[in-house]
């Protein structure tokens, strides 16, 4: 599963953050956050991270350009768009940015209503993010989706699921729906910016018991159907 752990700013977090398991770290490209960094710091942290590491920043309403400046100097592998950009603005983006950067479009979720308008950016993005919504803060806001509007949401291209989700209740979550892979901020957060790497181990450890449970229920259910196949046989 991928797992993005987002408004890192330090780079020893980083770097063991990425060691306990993240596939991929988003960095804040938004000014007005209090997880906000430099091009300067992302380059801090990207350079002690193994090159394998997802690296996405995170924008909201930024022009092309400034996104693409980032995007180069810090070595980006894709980049987030968590405020009101059209699916058009997706389309352009995607003709200036280096090819194979990964746009992925945040849509924070109010009701169902939200969920028709990701249909929108199927065809202009890479990956679709949900997030929970509130009136003034973009994301990083603690607050929980309401996950059972999202029970019949199975859209054409891959989607990470987002909104206060924490080391307590992600098995519940994962345990209701089906996304491609999660995205955790404040779950994991001493105070903004400053993740706890106590609580990003017990993620981890919560992701590993849920595989191990699932590997055991995978393996019970091909040994019943060898012996109940055997059985057919022998009768």
């Amino acid at each position: 599963m991928r797992v993005k752990i987002c408004g890192i700013t330090k780079p020893e977090q980083g770097l063991a953050i990425a060691q306990l398991g993240a596939t991929a770290l988003g960095f804040i490209c938004v000014p007005a956050s209090p997880r906000y960094i430099s091009v300067t710091q992302i380059q801090a942290i990207v350079s002690q991270i193994p090159q394998h590491i997802e690296r996405i920043g995170v924008f909201a309403n930024t022009i092309i350009v400034d996104i693409c400046q980032v995007a180069i100097a810090g070595d980006l592998t894709g980049v987030q768009l968590h405020g009101n950009e059209s699916p058009e603005f997706c389309m352009q983006l995607r003709q200036e940015l280096p090819p194979g950067v990964e746009i992925i479009k945040a849509l924070r979720v109010r009701d169902s209503q939200a969920l028709v308008q990701a249909n929108l950016y199927i065809d202009c993005v890479d990956t679709l993010l949900l997030d929970a919504y509130h009136p003034q803060i973009l994301g990083g806001t603690g607050k929980t989706l309401d996950w059972t509007t999202l029970r019949q949401f199975y859209p054409s291209c891959p989607w990470l699921l987002a909104g206060g989700l924490t080391p307590e209740n992600v098995s519940d979550a994962l345990n209701q729906l089906k996304p491609y892979g999660i995205d955790l901020s404040s779950g994991v957060e001493r105070a903004p910016g400053d993740k706890d790497l106590k609580k990003v181990a017990q993620l981890f450890q919560q992701l590993a018991a849920r595989k191990t449970l699932a590997d055991v229920e995978s393996n019970s259910k091909t040994l019943r159907a060898f012996f109940a196949h055997r059985e057919i046989h022998q009768s």
